[in-house]
């Protein structure tokens, strides 16, 4: 679902391991919590502002142009602007 929701929706989706156990027992996920919630709160703070952001507007009219696509060079992957 990832690869395809960065391909088809420019949505970069991520998972975050919190330990080596799969399916950890009902009783210890508040210590899971605990143990990760800093490191998560910092992760999610370092990456919230990384990127780009804004609307693609018309140079002279400045209305929004909807379906743009935006190219970065060194990026093999184009964005297409919403409406």
């Amino acid at each position: 679902m990832q690869d395809y929701n960065y391909v088809w929706a420019n949505c970069f989706e991520i998972t975050l391991e919190l330990s080596c156990c799969k399916y950890p027992p009902t009783s210890e996920l508040q210590q899971e919590w605990e143990n990760n919630r800093e490191s998560l709160l910092a992760f999610i703070e370092k990456v919230v502002h990384i990127g780009v952001k804004g609307f693609v507007r018309d140079a002279v009219t400045e209305a929004g142009l909807e379906n743009a696509t935006i190219v970065v060079a060194g990026i093999a992957h184009n964005i297409t602007a919403g409406k």
